[in-house]
């Protein structure tokens, strides 16, 4: 592939909530695929058009394996790192087939209902620990990342007591700054799961992981180091997206007072609806929430695309968006690009809770569509119109300017986010 004009990849955003200025796009008059530079010096293509990136991540020419020495880390502190099999994500099918319908059970639409109250309840807790505190609160660590731990804890099995352990070899596992910390992470997380399961399969509990122990791991299905690689994924993967998902959610809707009212209105008439439906019950999260906070979460989805940077490599010959990807070839497809495609939402850069946004691929799509896509938009669904309610005086205790967020060769979101009330 012939170096061109090209832009490099990835880039910082200049706002947490739009993506990086110098990325190419349709709307600017570009190609939906082009050539973006590596810090190495490497041409790979880069995915900005909707209809394309769908095409391309149904397609069994793209490959997700780590493996292949084809395949393209555009960070300099993962291709330094010592490297490994990836389970999950970084496997093609029949593999990755095998290791998904292993887990898809614990991730239906009918087991994430089933922890919707506990959901209630994760969030409540953290609410009135927060209004006891009283303000001002970073809201980082104070809700948007307990939450989904100590969600992601129970559904697995994990102590919450280990949280503090894992969050912080989550975040050098993710963010390094060196190859090292990433290597370290990595083999503390390798321990602390060995140690874990030889525990449970002594004295059992009911988690997603003890399950897997008795079903998988007895049965010769996995070996040891599949299950504790797997549980790290599920782990890192549970907690740190949907915790940026909820800090930059609520700076965005600060930042856009009109469309956090429309996520109020929607928020009261669910709890209303859900209220009246669930009056025997007595739990307004047990029927779920209506369309408006559905479709509010949807449209955060897709506006915000904090995994932006989907890597895959070409096995063949591919014709797509006007180019040939040859075989050999790295794709990277910019989600948060893609997800403001003029073609499909009219006027992308302008967040509109109450628009349709269910065909986004914030969760990528195809076979290697998040697994855990059900949970994290239960957890949004939850989280955001209950802080609301509860702090209806919630506010930035700092410029919004000052605000730090994070480089872009890692998830988006917020290093911190202060606040009052």
């Amino acid at each position: 592939m012939a170096v061109t004009e090209t832009v490099t990849f990835p880039q910082n955003r200049t706002c947490p909530y739009h993506p990086p200025t110098g990325y190419p796009s349709e709307s600017r008059g570009q190609q939906s695929v082009t050539p973006v530079r590596l810090y190495t010096g490497r041409t790979v293509w880069l995915v900005t058009g909707h209809a394309e990136a769908r095409a391309l991540l149904v397609d069994p020419r793209l490959s997700s394996d780590r493996e292949n020495p084809a395949f393209l880390l555009f960070a300099r502190r993962l291709a330094e790192t010592s490297q490994r099999r990836v389970e999950l994500l970084g496997l093609d099918d029949p593999e990755h087939n095998v290791q998904r319908r292993m887990l898809i059970p614990s991730f239906t639409v009918k087991r994430t209902m089933a922890l919707r109250p506990q959901i209630q309840a994760t969030v409540d807790t953290l609410l009135d620990a927060m209004v006891e505190q009283g303000p001002p609160a970073d809201l980082v660590n104070a809700f948007a990342l307990p939450v989904p731990s100590m969600v992601i804890c129970a559904l697995l099995g994990v102590p919450y007591e280990d949280h503090e352990f894992f969050e912080a070899q989550s975040r050098k596992l993710l963010r390094g700054p060196e190859a090292s910390d990433v290597d370290a992470a990595r083999d503390a997380l390798d321990e602390y799961f060995r140690v874990l399961i030889e525990r449970k399969r002594r004295d059992p509990g009911e988690g997603l992981l003890d399950e897997l122990i008795v079903k998988q791991l007895e049965t010769g299905a996995v070996d040891r180091e599949e299950l504790v690689r797997l549980a790290e994924i599920l782990l890192v993967a549970g907690h740190e997206t949907t915790a940026n998902m909820i800090s930059l959610g609520t700076f965005t809707l600060l930042q856009h007072p009109e469309q956090l009212a429309r996520l109020r209105a929607a928020g009261a008439e669910s709890a209303g609806a859900a209220g009246t439906a669930g009056a025997e019950a007595g739990d307004r999260s047990s029927s779920g929430f209506g369309d408006g906070v559905s479709a509010a979460v949807e449209e955060l989805l897709r506006f915000l695309s904090i995994a932006d940077g989907l890597s895959r490599v070409a096995l063949q010959d591919i014709e797509v968006g006007g180019v040939t990807v040859r075989a050999g070839d790295g794709v990277v497809l910019s989600t948060s690009v893609i997800n403001r495609d003029e073609a499909v939402y009219p006027s992308p850069d302008e967040l509109d809770l109450g628009r349709s946004a269910r065909n986004h691929v914030a969760f990528g799509f195809g076979i290697h569509q998040c697994l855990g896509q059900n949970l994290a938009r239960a957890e949004l669904e939850i989280a955001l119109p209950a802080l609301f309610d509860r702090l209806p005086g919630l506010r930035l205790a700092v410029p919004a300017e000052e605000v730090p967020f994070k480089p872009g060769d890692t998830v988006q979101g917020l290093l911190e986010l202060p606040v009052t009330w």
